[in-house]
């Protein structure tokens, strides 16, 4: 059984094809039409998955879509009644997006050459079943929060085997993915992106404003939460700072103007009512489940600090987070939960997050050739690699398989020493051309990760911040958040074994188990897909160093170690 798993026509759109219940390949569009957040029809990322499995179009059995239109309809119905007239707008519009969505749909699938039956599964419900039935737990509670879904922006809920269900839910306008969004927005960031610049700028500043925002995200007694709505108008479709929110918090910043104290204490105390609120939530359903063991997913659970005031909180036992929590994970749940109603047995835990096409050398070849790069075959890229790093150059690493989801995990990475305090602002303003208060996260061997951080793991997919060990932090200053943790990502021999090679040469020759790990792009830009685009970002950066497969590629400027 070929089922194809689809998120598409909002934003992070992607393709999850699963064969017999085990996923075969996974792909984000953004990768493919070079737009980062797309909600383009996955054309090329169904293409890719098709090729990886070595399957044809026609070979697909079920279509699984991440939305069901008839929900949204209802939440449209909700909206127009409620806030009539001033949803007139957001009505208007919406009516328009979901008249045109089954037609989108149907009308990318005849490109893609599919014909398969097509199943519409609740949105939550896909995130649920993403983060329990790839988890490792045979039952637990599940959490999930966004933006909103067709109407859900939260849920608590129950998977026991192969069953998930839902069992309360809060619903739109109310919602913290919302909420920090539009805070982010008034940070001067672009929401369904900027968030990840907020978390990072949070930890530079002090929760001075929480009891201004405690008014925006009101509690209720039963653990769960509502928006007081007059600070608000994402439901309304008008500009997305109310005037009552700019009193509140002052004038909005302005996208290009510089960042102010207050701009940081703004986005700390942001971070802080959203813990207190996930932690609620959190307290309610341990209750009401039960269940000493947690799953999340949903984009609210791509905030790494959250997650680990959540694990660490001592509510439950164990905690699950679904790496690819946001939308683009919502089609591996979709596929997964139509796997589950056919009465298919779980797949195996997550184990590795590498699920795109893999590089080819001729790929490889076919890039550099013509790139006026000086390239160089090597039969084990790790050992000029680790001396390069060693040495303190920034290098682009491209190997095996593609990753999903935001973090690069070994697979699409930029790479440098820790150990030298100004990677941090050369790697961003020299190579990734960003913010220079965002952060990097480090890599570190599995086995060695109790001797730096406070926590043993395994974490390998950067999904919860760690504190570093106190008499480590100046050792590895590039990779220390101001507040002395990191998103620590555990690499394994097993699961990497070629990133583990190289970490272990770095090792070798500096003392340090430890890398400076970032995403391979541009700011703006998605993550590389392969060895054309890693040759394009390095032509536009100082980035002098690309080892792609069996390749090392150079600028002429650049000595050899």
């Amino acid at each position: 059984m070929l089922i194809l798993g689809l998120s598409a026509f909002a934003h992070d759109s992607a393709a999850a094809l699963f064969r017999d219940g085990e996923i075969a390949c996974m792909a984000e569009e953004e990768r493919w039409n070079r737009e980062k957040h797309t909600g383009a029809f996955p054309l090329g990322a169904i293409g890719s998955c098709l090729a990886e499995a070595g399957v044809a179009a026609g070979a697909v059995d079920r279509v699984a879509f991440f939305l069901r239109p008839d929900l949204v309809g209802a939440r449209l119905d909700a909206v127009a009644r409620d806030f009539w007239p001033r949803s007139a707008l957001a009505t208007a519009r919406g009516g328009a997006l979901l008249a045109a969505l089954e037609p989108r749909l149907r009308a990318g699938l005849a490109e893609a050459g599919i014909g398969a039956p097509v199943a519409f599964v609740e949105h939550h419900l896909a995130h649920a079943a993403s983060a329990f039935l790839l988890s490792p737990f045979e039952r637990a509670a599940i959490l999930t929060a966004d933006g909103k879904g067709e109407w859900s922006s939260t849920t608590l809920g129950r998977g026991e085997g192969t069953r998930v269900s839902i069992h309360e839910e809060i619903l739109f306008p109310h919602s913290l993915g919302y909420l920090y969004s539009v805070v982010t927005k008034w940070l001067g960031f672009h929401p369904w992106g900027g968030e990840g610049k907020v978390q990072g700028l949070a930890a530079y500043g002090e929760p001075r404003f929480v009891p201004e925002l405690r008014r925006l995200l009101l509690p209720n007694e039963d653990g769960s939460f509502r928006l007081d709505l007059q600070f608000f108008r994402h439901h309304l479709g008008l500009p997305w700072i109310s005037r009552p929110l700019a009193r509140l918090l002052g004038p909005p910043r302005s996208p290009d103007a510089p960042l102010e104290q207050r701009h940081e204490d703004v986005a700390a105390s942001l971070q802080a009512v959203l813990e207190e609120a996930l932690l609620r939530l959190a307290t309610r359903l341990r209750a009401v489940s039960g269940e000493p063991r947690l799953c999340c997913a949903g984009g609210v659970f791509l905030n790494s600090t959250s997650n680990a005031r959540l694990r660490d909180s001592g509510i439950y036992e164990d905690v699950f987070v679904q790496p690819v929590s946001h939308d683009a994970g919502a089609a591996l749940g979709a596929a997964l939960a139509v796997h589950a109603e056919e009465g298919g047995a779980r797949p195996a835990p997550l184990a590795e997050l590498t699920l795109g096409p893999a590089l080819s050398d001729d790929e490889a070849a076919r890039a550099l050739v013509g790139s006026g790069l000086e390239v160089t075959r090597c039969e084990d890229p790790t050992e000029p690699a680790a001396r390069l790093l060693a040495e303190g150059r920034v290098i682009g690493w491209v190997q095996g398989r593609l990753e999903v989801g935001p973090r690069a995990l070994g697979a699409r990475s930029i790479l440098a020493d820790p150990r030298r305090a100004e990677m941090k602002d050369l790697v961003n303003e020299r190579v990734k051309k960003r913010e220079p208060f965002r952060p990097f996260a480090p890599a570190v061997l599995a086995e060695k990760c109790a001797e730096w951080f406070e926590r043993p793991g395994p974490f390998p997919w950067m999904i919860v911040c760690v504190p570093v060990r106190r008499d480590r932090r100046a050792q590895i200053p590039a990779v220390v958040h101001q507040d002395g943790t990191a998103r620590v990502q555990t690499v394994d021999a097993r699961t990497q074994p070629l990133f583990h090679r190289l970490i272990s040469r770095f090792e070798a020759a500096t003392g340090v188990p430890v890398l400076l790990n970032t995403s391979f792009n541009l700011r703006g830009e998605p993550m590389v897909r392969g060895a054309e685009d890693a040759v394009s970002c390095m032509l536009r950066t100082d980035l002098e160093h690309l080892f792609v497969g069996g390749w090392w590629a150079r600028k002429p400027r650049a000595p050899a170690p």
